[in-house]
């Protein structure tokens, strides 16, 4: 049987806006690894980035830009006919600013809902270029096998593989991405987490257990801070990632 998965916890973090609040930020940040930390399109502003990124350090979590079509009123979550490359730059150059001034790096970029699945599908090059958005070396978290991957291999970008534990897979291994995410029980969390870490196995909706793709040894399982009960969720996944890094050796 192969090695575990490698692993780590992330979560998109810093949704709010202004006097609004979205999922708790500051119980996630206890639990998790990565933050991947909105740049103002699809939710947050100044004040919630500078807040956010000073929580990420006070927490000794690492920090990546979460930059998305620029969607406020539909959260990111659709479709537009733009390319990202500009988007991109724009907002990660924004998050840059605050990470700087708390002497923080940018650990990496992962794209936000729609354009998430739209980079994943696309190979055209202006959109790929999206990948190398980011600092010199800065990675790219996305889906294995799609043309997030095929993008950074072949701008030179490092590449995070990312799981969903609280989405679904359909049997084709597609990710199906949600205006609004559903409670998803912690066992069925737990197993998934299981088959993903052990198996390197991705659960369908239909009770598949798909491959998660060639060449992947290590993985970033994500916890959305919009889902409901989304810090008991990643303290679940967190004990089943830290205990398997562990009895592999990773720690």
């Amino acid at each position: 049987m192969s090695k575990p998965l490698k692993a780590t916890v992330n979560c998109d973090m810093g949704e709010g806006f202004s006097l609004y609040t979205m999922g708790d930020d500051e119980g996630l940040m206890k639990t998790i690894h990565l933050a991947n930390i909105a740049c103002g399109f699809h939710a947050s502003d100044f004040s919630v980035m500078n807040k956010t990124v000073a929580l990420a350090k006070s927490n000794n979590v690492l920090v990546g830009a979460h930059p998305s079509l620029p969607d406020l009123q539909g959260f990111g979550r659709r479709e537009m006919a733009i390319e990202p490359e500009s988007c991109f730059i724009y907002q990660v150059g924004a998050l840059d600013g605050f990470l700087k001034r708390y002497g923080l790096p940018m650990n990496h970029i992962k794209p936000h809902g729609s354009v998430y699945g739209q980079t994943a599908r696309s190979i055209d090059p202006r959109t790929g270029s999206s990948s190398a958005a980011g600092p010199q070396g800065v990675a790219f978290m996305g889906l294995a096998g799609t043309a997030h991957q095929q993008a950074t291999e072949e701008l030179g970008v490092p590449f995070i593989a990312e799981w969903f534990a609280d989405l679904d897979y359909n049997d084709e291994g597609k990710l199906l991405i949600t205006k609004k995410h559903d409670p998803v029980p912690i066992e069925v969390v737990r197993q998934r987490v299981k088959n993903l870490l052990k198996l390197h196995k991705v659960s369908t909706v239909g009770g598949k257990l798909l491959d998660i793709g060639a060449n992947v040894t290590e993985v970033s399982i994500c916890c959305h801070s919009d889902t409901p009960g989304a810090v008991e969720i990643a303290q679940a996944v967190k004990a089943l990632v830290d205990e398997s890094n562990r009895e592999a050796g990773y720690v």
